[in-house]
């Protein structure tokens, strides 16, 4: 797939993801025209055009986004396409009609992607004719930075869906992970709540506040967890001995520290402190300058990686 001149990709749904999508599909494919893009907004052209190249470095955009196909039906947006990934809205009812429609009309061997942040696709997939076809490509926004696609199959989904999806991911330099079954939120967003409302207990109980949280995290386990994962980096915290020498060394620490994990919950009261806090010191977050660090960030690591392996080349 990756060396197929005739790979055509539709979008469905223009807003943040679906865009963010758009502009790393483009660096990928062999013509703009190759790319449709499906979204019922009434302005949806003058609106894509206009608010792509805000994906793109200081706006510079090095092809023609006049080329773009925007589609102004859903059968003709989906009726010749390899792949069909969606990026509307988080409301189950209308993914369920929406795939549907799309089985309809789609080629038969067409891969069937939803960006969903949390709906199953054993879910979306049940007023399908076949529903082995769905899979579910959850990105980390914003996907056309960072590297993390989720794969997370229904009981139903074939595995050569699965497998072609981890194909075509690979062959863009992205990295997918097979989620083995479905389980709510997926794994990223698990892991990033799990932290949250850690922070959230902390700030609530007085212990710091929402800027003094954010540069702990900033200044500790965010530039760790950027070369090295919670298993990787405890396991080096242990030395020698690994992670099993850690746990000997600081499990009461770590155990405390579980026992007494804040359990807030929304709605709880904790809202307006924490949300007052976060706008008067953020106001509104400027994340072109956050999606311009986060990219020097993974460029650097690669850079370093490519070094370390190369040495290691030579060396052996």
């Amino acid at each position: 797939m990756e060396h197929d001149s005739e790979l055509r990709i539709t979008l469905i749904g223009a807003g943040t993801i679906g865009l963010s999508f758009a502009a790393f599909h483009l660096s990928h494919l062999t013509s703009p025209s190759h790319l449709t893009i499906y979204d019922t907004r009434p302005n949806a052209e003058e609106y894509i055009l206009s608010t792509l190249p805000q994906f793109y470095q200081n706006g510079s955009v090095p092809i023609s986004l006049s080329e773009i196909n925007i589609a102004t039906s859903l059968s003709s947006a989906v009726s010749t396409a390899s792949i069909i990934q969606e990026s509307g809205p988080e409301n189950l009812s209308f993914k369920k009609q929406l795939w549907k429609q799309v089985e309809q009309h789609a080629p038969k061997d067409a891969l069937l992607w939803s960006s969903t942040s949390g709906i199953p696709a054993s879910q979306q997939s049940q007023d399908m004719q076949d529903r082995a076809r769905l899979l579910v490509v959850h990105p980390y926004n914003p996907p056309h930075i960072m590297p993390l696609l989720e794969l997370v199959p229904s009981p139903e989904t074939l595995e050569r869906v699965i497998t072609r999806t981890q194909d075509f991911w690979l062959a863009r330099g992205r990295v997918p992970i097979h989620l083995k079954k479905e389980i709510t939120g997926f794994v990223a967003n698990r892991l990033a709540f799990a932290l949250l409302r850690e922070s959230i207990h902390l700030v609530q109980s007085g212990v710091v506040s929402v800027t003094e949280l954010d540069k702990i995290v900033e200044s500790s386990m965010g530039p760790r967890w950027a070369v090295a994962g919670p298993f990787k980096s405890y396991h080096a915290g242990g030395g020698p001995g690994g992670l099993e020498a850690f746990f000997k060394n600081i499990g009461g620490t770590v155990q405390a520290c579980w026992t007494d994990a804040g359990q807030v919950n929304v709605g709880d009261g904790w809202e307006d402190q924490v949300f007052r806090e976060a706008r008067e010191a953020y106001g509104i977050v400027a994340t072109t300058e956050r999606d311009a660090i986060t990219r020097r960030v993974l460029n650097t690591i690669e850079e370093e990686r490519a070094k370390t392996i190369g040495g290691e080349a030579t060396s052996n």
